[in-house]
């Protein structure tokens, strides 16, 4: 799997016939990111920031978008969902910590939620372990450690419609921030 340059065609596993294109599932998600993740070429060829996380967009399958990450210790994403969008992503090198919440939030019409007790749940993956995801799934992804890189590799479908950030203060959620894709790419 190599990388695709802004002024590149696409690499030859993202240049598969021209078929119909078919929604990816989550399994299929998540088996890409596996594929995609224990490729070290392509692991070894994104740029590490010590400060700030980097990011390079790939040719995910179906049309779904996808992003090989590099995570400076102490890094993290903050809480988020990525709204209609399923998605999966796989450590390919270091740990990553998964905050998540095992509750089905309110997709609109709120700014301030309360959560219930026994809703959180956390996931570290070491590399070559990840996790696939549902629509609406509130999440904040981590690298605790001091003195590591970590380097993900994540695809989600549809592409991303918007990514909404939260605040959280011991059970309470607080929307902050709705962001669109010109945002971010």
């Amino acid at each position: 799997m190599s990388l695709p340059s802004p002024s590149s065609s696409p690499s030859p596993a993202s240049a598969a016939p021209s078929a119909p294109t078919v929604t990816p599932t989550q399994a299929e998600l998540l088996d890409f990111v596996r594929r995609a993740a224990a490729d070290a070429e392509l692991v070894a060829s994104l740029p590490l920031d010590p400060e700030g996380r980097t990011w390079v967009r790939l040719a995910g399958p179906g049309g779904s978008e996808a992003w090989l990450i590099g995570w400076p210790p102490g890094t993290g994403t903050g809480w988020h969902d990525h709204a209609e969008s399923v998605g999966a992503f796989v450590t390919a090198a270091g740990e990553l910590k998964e905050n998540a919440l095992a509750a089905r939030l309110p997709t609109d019409g709120w700014k301030t939620l309360e959560l219930s007790d026994g809703v959180d749940r956390e996931h570290r993956l070491t590399a070559g372990q990840g996790r696939a995801f549902g629509r609406h799934h509130v999440h904040e992804v981590l690298n605790e450690s001091s003195d590591r890189h970590a380097v993900s590799v994540h695809a989600y479908y549809p592409p991303l419609p918007q990514i909404r950030r939260y605040s959280r203060s011991g059970q309470t959620l607080r929307l902050e921030q709705i962001e669109r894709p010109g945002d971010w790419q």
